[in-house]
């Protein structure tokens, strides 16, 4: 223990009384360390009973913090007025936030995260509530990149056991396409480009449905779907018009970002609705290419199963019961299609892929990812053991001796050898 009235650090005896802040402190004038610290009356139990206690246990952080919580508390509420949502989401926000914030895995968080943490509480009331916003809409309105958003929401997510149900395509489609601005007549927007907005999301809608009809859906980011079926749907509307706009113009037009894979879902989309047009007999006297096609989208949708099924090789669910009860099916798909797919056996009534696309006939229906496969798996080399020996090599006439025989089996071969 320190001599009493001398520094513990350097042994000096010039000890003062220094008030820094309004509290007392005493401090060493040769080295400047502190050796007590200033006591405060605080709102604890304690100032009912005029005790003092040190600073360090007075309500002095738990000020700061609850200021720090006041300002994220005004973040999502701001941030749900912007939105426009109701106040039971607006309640239900804040409550996420505030137990986010006494719980411990989000004390030492960078002040970045502290400040996602207000619009992820957001995000998730929403999503509980059915209510259809993107984590990209978000992360545009909070200046934030998506990955460290999305860390935030995953950590949220976990540490509250949150459940957060999945948006549906449906309500996704409705949403983005509210953002368009070719609703309405603008300056930067030409006559003919002005759309009605209800028309153009029950077109969408039709084209994102053939869309997940067709494994164009399954394991793909939904914008760039959604992008591609808004910007057919839009050209199929009043096709003279608009069939010379392009992708990249129409999303500019429309105020909203190009995601870089809506050109090869745009591609897919003209494949499939050309498969379609080549069964629909009124269109067979016509040149239907990728540009034309969009034409006849409204005919195409009309008879959708139909022509699905006729141009991708589906059967009835009865008939492929009958014929097949004790095989698997690919949603009604041909059986067999995925071997027909590898080039390996042919079924009756389902030609090999080749054949089929020389005559023209019906293929299976299959994802894009086993129909043109972008990286092709690599053989490994063999090892000296299997290439020594591979089941294939010819048997001569003296190994034939080694093998066992069944009684009619060396009564054929004596007859053979007569012979």
């Amino acid at each position: 223990m320190a001599e009493r009235g001398r520094c513990p650090e350097c042994g000096s005896a010039a000890l003062v009384e220094d008030a820094h802040y309004a509290q007392q402190q005493l401090v060493c004038a040769a080295c400047g360390c502190v050796l007590a610290e200033g006591l405060l009356t605080t709102t604890y139990t304690d100032e009912e009973h005029l005790r003092e206690v040190a600073y360090s246990q007075s309500t002095g952080q738990k000020e700061q913090l609850s200021r720090c919580l006041q300002r994220g508390i005004r973040r999502v509420q701001d941030l749900c007025k912007v939105l426009q949502l109701p106040t039971v989401f607006e309640e239900t926000a804040v409550s996420y936030f505030q137990r986010a914030l006494q719980h411990p895995s989000f004390h030492l968080v960078s002040l970045e995260k502290k400040e996602l943490l207000g619009g992820c509480c957001v995000f998730v009331t929403c999503r509980q509530h059915n209510w259809p916003l993107t984590m990209g809409t978000i992360c545009s309105l909070l200046y934030a990149k998506q990955e460290l958003f999305a860390s935030v929401y995953l950590s949220l997510q976990k540490e509250l056991g949150l459940s957060v149900p999945a948006l549906s395509l449906g309500d996704l489609v409705k949403t983005h396409l509210n953002s368009f601005r070719l609703f309405q007549h603008a300056a930067d927007v030409p006559a003919p480009f002005v759309e009605d907005k209800e028309k153009m999301v029950a077109r969408t809608m039709q084209i994102v449905e053939l869309a997940s009809e067709t494994w164009l859906v399954t394991g793909r980011h939904p914008i760039p779907i959604v992008t591609a079926a808004a910007f057919l749907s839009w050209q199929s509307l009043q096709p003279p018009a608009r069939l010379t706009c392009t992708l990249a113009r129409f999303c500019k037009l429309a105020g909203v970002d190009l995601p870089p894979p809506a050109h090869l879902r745009l591609k897919e989309l003209l494949e499939i609705l050309l498969r379609m047009a080549s069964q629909l007999a009124w269109l067979r006297v016509f040149k239907v290419d990728k540009k034309t096609v969009v034409k006849h989208i409204g005919d195409l949708l009309q008879h959708r199963i139909f022509l699905l099924k006729n141009a991708f090789c589906l059967e009835d669910g009865e008939e492929q019961r009958a014929a097949a009860p004790g095989e698997g099916s690919l949603g009604g798909r041909c059986p067999g299609s995925a071997r027909a797919a590898g080039g390996a056996a042919q079924e009756d009534g389902c030609p090999s892929e080749g054949k089929r696309q020389r005559e023209g006939g019906p293929r299976p229906l299959l994802p894009p990812c086993l129909i043109n496969p972008r990286k092709r798996l690599r053989t490994a080399a063999p090892s000296a053991a299997d290439s020594a020996v591979t089941g294939d090599e010819p048997i001569s006439d003296s190994e034939i001796e080694q093998y066992l025989r069944g009684p009619e089996e060396i009564r054929a071969f004596r007859k053979a050898k007569a012979w």
